[in-house]
């Protein structure tokens, strides 16, 4: 017998004369729980028996339904743009318009209770090989960078732009560029250090521009030569693998969403401005969960660390002299073929790599390729570099 039928068996029994002892007694019940519902039959009419809601009658800290359908509103206006939509974007849309500050878990909260939270993206599953990732423990230990472009604005303006994250803050440097030649890049790059400081390591795509000596063979790239000057360690990830540069990827996302189909630019000026308060409100604003819900700049001030800067406002000049010193880094997987690709050159591997991710570096100074697999040398090459 479910809950109503038993209260109105009940009732009854008690209406015939039966006691209220004896009937408790057969239902495994309270005499509390009979009168109770006897009281309820007096006053609450044909729907006595009915369970009550528990929920409070007033709920002073819910947010008031007029900001709700406003939060919803600007949902809806941003998924018809095709824009970032989550809690993070209302917030700054909100801010934009010149609304009331809603705190952003509280957004999070309406979006649940409304059903509108979007079914997160399918993550890269590991398939279980060991990957050489460099650590990133502390800020500036790690940087992703990426190119992005060309792109183009009404002007017309044709530009790519610089994009850097450091892996433990989340801080970002948006840098535009509009040309791929070697001083541009020196100067983009140096201009992002000048922002974010002179990070430990930097990891970047197999992009020619970064790389270097896809023409010539063991000639390196502006890039490097700037990293290992300064005491940098460039890692390259493996080919055809973007998504282990997945933090500046996301961002890369961001900007094209959120920045370039968002913001009306025609200048050169525009574009540099505004690029740079993108930056800004970024490091500013963005909270992240993997911080505790700490903003990059909050994280950063936290963590006491000394950044190091740059020396001197201008860049140096293209081209750079040979490197004497330090260590640059290419992961790679090796293959069925059991070759290993560096820079225009392939090395011979042993059979029991065949399948699995390798860290390859060259030493400057010594002039050597060592091969690391699970932190342990498998490997290694004479490795001659030329100026």
């Amino acid at each position: 017998m479910d809950e109503i039928k038993q209260r109105q068996r009940a009732s009854e029994r008690f209406q015939d004369g039966e006691s209220a002892e004896a009937i408790c007694a057969s239902l495994g019940r309270s005499r509390s729980w009979l009168y109770k519902w006897l009281r309820r039959e007096e006053t609450a009419g044909n729907e006595w028996a009915q369970s009550l809601s528990r929920r409070p009658h007033a709920s002073p800290r819910q947010t008031a339904p007029d900001r709700e359908q406003q939060i919803l509103a600007i949902r809806q206006t941003l998924v018809r743009e095709r824009r970032f939509y989550g809690a993070q974007a209302i917030a700054w849309e909100m801010a934009d318009r010149g609304l009331p500050t809603v705190p952003v878990r509280t957004i999070d909260h309406v979006l649940k209770r409304h059903g509108q939270i979007a079914t997160p993206a399918r993550r890269y599953v590991s398939k279980g090989k060991p990957y050489p990732a460099p650590p990133a423990r502390h800020p500036n230990a790690l940087h992703q960078i990426d190119l992005v472009g060309p792109r183009h604005l009404r002007g017309p303006v044709r530009f790519y732009s610089l994009h850097a994250v450091d892996r433990f803050t989340g801080r970002v440097a948006v840098q535009p560029l509009y040309a791929r030649a070697a001083q541009d890049v020196l100067d983009a790059l140096w201009a992002i250090w000048q922002r974010l400081g002179i990070p430990s390591a930097l990891q970047a795509d197999n992009e020619s521009t970064f790389l270097g000596g896809t023409l010539h063979p063991r000639v390196l790239g502006c890039l490097v030569r700037l990293c290992l000057e300064h005491r940098v360690q460039p890692y390259f990830i493996p080919l055809a693998e973007p998504w282990r540069n997945g933090v500046v990827e996301r961002f890369n996302n961001q900007y094209q969403q959120k920045f370039l189909h968002r913001v009306a630019m025609e200048s050169r000026a525009d574009l540099e401005r505004e690029s740079l308060a993108m930056e800004t409100r970024h490091n500013r604003s963005w909270r992240y969960s993997k911080l505790g819900g700490l903003t990059p700049l909050q994280c950063l001030e936290n963590s006491g660390a000394a950044l190091r800067f740059p020396a001197t406002e201008r860049a140096p000049r293209h081209p750079l002299p040979k490197p004497r010193r330090g260590r640059f880094h290419f992961l790679r997987l090796i293959r069925s073929d059991l070759l290993l690709p560096v820079l225009n050159e392939t090395f011979p591997m042993p059979a029991h790599l065949a399948h699995e991710y390798v860290r390859a570096t060259i030493d400057v100074k010594e002039q050597r390729l060592f091969v690391f697999h699970e932190r342990r040398l498998v490997k290694q090459f004479q490795y001659r570099l030329r100026d």
